[in-house]
């Protein structure tokens, strides 16, 4: 491929992503609908749920006596790190319903005719639902960062752009995951069925709703065996790690924090072994790449199906017509 093929590819890529960025957020409902969950969600911790993670933390460390900013900050940092870990997944899918809405409308049908080649569909359609998810998850962050800040903001800057990077890779496995189940979806009501059953169930599979210390050894393991598990345990130990620091300060045991930061996840362990935060980000990486090669593969096997198919329903047409004459 010469480089006038790869510009030519690269302009096409970059038109179609904002084609698709352009009609997300022109359809208000949607917008608001994808803004609107990851705060409620957090609204709902902050009003409901605040309390009773509080006296979870105060059981945990009933012996001690503990600053309220310690206490509220980590109690706040667990909040808003399953927030973050829920909406990056769940946004993805609302943000692909453009790709199932052109599949719907014929839209796909009608670009796959003109000079488009398949993979630019397939990189505008990533890259669209990225960008919007980014978006979304990122004013939800800055959303949770204020609310840290009220109750006792203990994070360093390292912390802050680590968790900046987490959203990042998050959506993109979100994305991804997204892309792979939407494409064999064809209609809106049943993008809106996925989306509505991956809202209620993911939290629970990646350790976002229910610490995964409270669940038996077996179901344990198994969560942990989810990609979407790292996910959440990279979002616990960058939020909630530093008051590690704030609770050894004010003498509580290191042993008693270690079981704390377990029991509220921002440890995990596989198979009695600590994962190590090098090992989450190998596992999501990897999940992503692996993910997208899916995706594309995908593309690939189905656009030459119906290139194939095509001829043969042309010449079914020819043979008919001549039969008649």
């Amino acid at each position: 491929m010469n480089k006038s093929a790869i510009k030519n590819d690269i302009k096409q890529v970059c038109a179609f992503t904002a084609r698709n960025v352009k009609l997300f957020f022109k359809d208000k409902g949607m917008l608001i609908g994808a803004l609107i969950a990851p705060l409620i969600i957090m609204m709902l911790y902050a009003l409901f749920l605040h309390r009773v993670f509080l006296q979870s933390f105060d059981g945990m460390l009933s012996d001690f006596s503990l600053g309220a900013k310690t206490v509220n900050g980590v109690v706040a940092s667990y909040e808003v790190s399953s927030v973050l870990a829920v909406c990056c997944i769940t946004v993805a899918f609302v943000a692909n319903m453009n790709m199932v809405a052109d599949k719907v409308n014929g839209v796909r049908a009608d670009i796959t005719v003109t000079p488009a080649k398949g993979h630019v569909l397939v990189l505008g359609y990533y890259f669209a639902t990225a960008i919007v998810t980014l978006a979304v998850c990122y004013i939800a962050m800055i959303v949770g960062f204020c609310y840290i800040a009220g109750m006792g903001w203990a994070m360093t800057a390292a912390d802050t752009f680590a968790v900046i990077l987490d959203v990042f890779l998050t959506v993109l496995f979100g994305t991804a995951l997204s892309s792979i189940v939407c494409y064999f979806l064809k209609s809106s009501g049943a993008i809106s069925a996925v989306s509505t059953i991956v809202s209620s169930v993911y939290g629970f599979t990646c350790g976002a709703y229910y610490p995964i210390s409270q669940f038996s050894t077996g179901m344990a393991n198994a969560i942990m065996c989810m990609p979407g598990t790292y996910c959440t345990g990279l979002f616990r130990s960058h939020m909630m790690g530093e008051y590690a620091s704030l609770m050894a300060a004010e003498n509580v045991p290191q042993q008693a924090i270690d079981g704390l930061l377990n029991g509220f996840d921002a440890k995990l362990s596989f198979f009695g072994s600590e994962v190590k935060t090098w090992a989450m980000y190998v596992v999501v990486v990897c999940t992503v790449i692996a993910l997208i090669g899916i995706f594309v593969l995908i593309n690939a096997l189905c656009g030459a199906k119906r290139r194939r198919a095509k001829p043969t329903a042309v010449d079914n047409q020819a043979v008919a017509d001549h039969s008649k004459t």
